[in-house]
């Protein structure tokens, strides 16, 4: 077995058509890659068309791992290694490759059909298309109908095992370990023995010709474990974190979880995953619609459980009038919106961070809820706790924002320790809260406490008999009221409560140099090019500091003094510029606004490019940038 080179980190990139299985053999990776203890951040891309046409570039669907023998907060700006199946694959990503980065391509998939698909008018692996990249050509599609001849397979049946010899390929260059693969392999197709064997060979195959052949001699490399902090780790995506999430919020509130939900790219794992925890007390429903999903969420809310619907950008579009009466009958409730590019279907597969002033304001009349934001794919576990509490203990709906970057990107996440969970167990109302004139007790749905927030009574109980509903009522009794003085104060105290969820928020933390002279701030899955982008300018000799929000709506309360002690903000955001426009809107502070509408993440050097630029710059005589 060849010796392997020290690294201390790799982006790799698999990519071809969408029915090559490249998702499946990025997911194989990464589960190598974390049990040998790598740190590691993941970026599928998928096309957008259920299944375009073979062969051409708007089928390609790619998977790229980042991992390193260190913290790494980015998928990388670039790959290092490209795995290309096919023609169309090669043309569709070559544009990232930097030169002197290596390209290993299916050799078999070059001919002239292929080519002519992809709209190449000659052989890139001939034509010096490649000059400047080290390239392997291996004949991946061949040796695996070889390899699988052998337990049986019809060569059609093995040629869909090819992925398998790539990754085991891969696996080799990279010193990653297949036993974890071939496990998985024998236990997913326990029922297609053919398969399993097909692509066990297939595998063994790839990981053997890297070993055995002299093209790559000397080219064999070995990332060593990172040094994470003690404990037990996994590998988990963004959906996947929140899922558990919302399990671990409805566990804390010590309620019962409903979900109603309507499938939407890229939100529907969630569905997938919590309806396999009925064990936790989870009920989940498929609805008909986007509408009848957060009515049936709220009418579950309004019985006593954690309601919850999950989404994408047009489905809250959807339920923005539903989100509405949520508001106005002060109702614990949990809207996940897994952002992704729009407008209208948009950019189904690609991500954005575009629904931040939809969540802010898309409804009519005043209806401010809380709004909270995830930075990474294992914060979004942390987030969803965080909104289910503020749900539940504010009595209101809260917008949750994801986008598809996190959902279906990964990283190593520690399991966190249940009993250090922090309780909010959900006391409702069980007895009467106000005495009439006539000295009778009675209940009043929105008599209020210190924080106006208000009882909460699970219909049914004896003598808390209630009603409540979107016409505009009058506080305490809940009555019907159309007056104007009524609606003016219902509006204010509405407004109000939401406000004063900031004295529960954590205040804004502040990373980087102590001494800076620039504040980049952002929110979201921003978090990662902005961490690494600030680090990277202050190593060459920059003076940038960063700041996250979790909370949007309320602001953390330091906010305002955060913003006060920089001359020079950048706000990176993956939209036009919304939180720039907040920002400005509510503090009266000029901000620089870094906008990327692509339906790809930041790069860090994108952000430490623009900093740079920013710091570079001179205050004119007004204190304008």
């Amino acid at each position: 077995m060849s010796s392997a080179n020290s690294i201390d980190s790799v982006a790799i990139r698999f990519a071809g058509d969408s029915g090559d299985g490249m998702q499946l053999t990025g997911d194989r990776f990464t589960l190598e890659t974390a049990i040998f203890g790598n740190d590691l951040v993941t970026f599928p891309n998928f096309p957008a068309e259920i299944r375009a046409p073979a062969g051409t570039v708007a089928g390609v669907s790619s998977f790229q791992v980042h991992f390193s023998d260190h913290e790494i907060l980015t998928p990388g700006d670039a790959p290092d290694v490209l795995v290309v199946m096919n023609p169309a694959a090669l043309k569709a990503n070559i544009g990232d490759l930097p030169p002197g980065r290596t390209v290993i391509a299916n050799v078999d998939n070059f001919d002239e059909r292929s080519l002519h698909k992809a709209e190449y008018d000659s052989d890139p692996l001939h034509d010096g298309t490649l000059d400047g990249y080290t390239v392997f050509e291996v004949p991946m599609t061949t040796l695996t109908v070889e390899a699988a001849k052998t337990v049986g397979a019809k060569p059609r049946d093995a040629e869909r095992s090819k992925n398998f010899f790539a990754l085991g390929l891969v696996s080799w260059l990279y010193s990653r370990p297949i036993e974890p693969t071939l496990e998985w392999n024998r236990a997913k197709f326990s029922k297609d023995t053919l398969v399993a064997d097909a692509n066990e060979a297939a595998l063994r195959a790839g990981w053997n010709y890297g070993d055995t052949t002299e093209m790559f001699t000397g080219v064999r490399y070995e990332v060593a474990p990172a040094k994470l902090e003690p404990g037990t780790y996994r590998s988990i995506s963004g959906n996947t974190a929140t899922s558990y999430g919302l399990i671990a919020g409805a566990q804390a509130a010590g309620l019962p979880l409903f979900l109603a939900s309507y499938p939407i790219t890229p939100a529907s794992d969630i569905l997938h995953e919590l309806s396999r925890h009925k064990n936790f007390g989870v009920r989940t429903m498929q609805a008909e619609d986007e509408i009848a999903a957060i009515t049936l969420a709220i009418g579950a809310a309004f019985g006593g459980h954690l309601g919850v619907t999950t989404t994408s950008g047009p489905g809250l579009d959807l339920k923005a009038e539903a989100l509405g009466l949520a508001v106005q009958l002060e109702i614990p409730l949990v809207v996940v919106d897994v952002q992704r590019g729009g407008p209208s279907t948009g950019l189904p597969t690609k991500t954005e961070q575009a629904d931040l002033l939809h969540a802010m304001f898309g409804r009519h009349g005043e209806s401010p809820v809380p709004i909270l934001a995830a930075s990474t794919p294992g914060d979004c576990f942390d987030s969803a706790i965080a909104a289910c509490r503020i749900a539940v203990t504010h009595m209101t709906p809260v917008i949750l924002l994801v986008d598809g970057y996190l959902a279906n990107g990964s990283q190593p996440w520690k399991l966190p320790d249940p009993n250090a969970i922090e309780r909010f167990p959900v006391e409702f109302a069980t007895e009467p809260n106000h005495v009439a004139e006539d000295g009778s007790s009675e209940f009043w749905p929105y008599a209020r406490d210190e924080r106006l927030v208000r009882p909460w009574a699970v219909p049914g109980t004896p003598g808390l008999e209630h009603r409540i509903g979107g016409i505009e009522h009058a506080d305490g009794t809940g009555h019907i009221s159309y007056t104007p003085a009524n609606h003016q104060h219902m509006t204010e105290v509405r407004a109000e409560k939401v406000a004063r969820i900031a004295d529960d928020l954590p205040p804004l933390q502040v990373s980087g140099a102590d001494d800076a002279d620039a504040l980049v701030l952002g929110w979201g899955s921003t978090f990662g090019a902005i961490e690494e982008g600030v680090r990277r300018h202050n190593q060459g000799g920059g003076r940038a500091a960063h700041a996250h929000l979790h909370q949007l709506n309320p602001f953390p309360s330091n906010l305002r003094v955060v913003l006060d002690a920089y001359d020079k903000v950048l706000v990176p955001e993956m939209n036009s510029g919304q939180l720039a426009f907040l920002i400005q809107g509510h503090f009266v502070k000029r901000v620089r606004s870094l906008s990327k509408v692509a339906g790809v993440p930041f790069t860090a050097g994108e952000v430490a490019e623009a900093i740079a630029a920013l710091s570079a710059e001179r205050d004119d005589p007004e204190g304008h940038q």
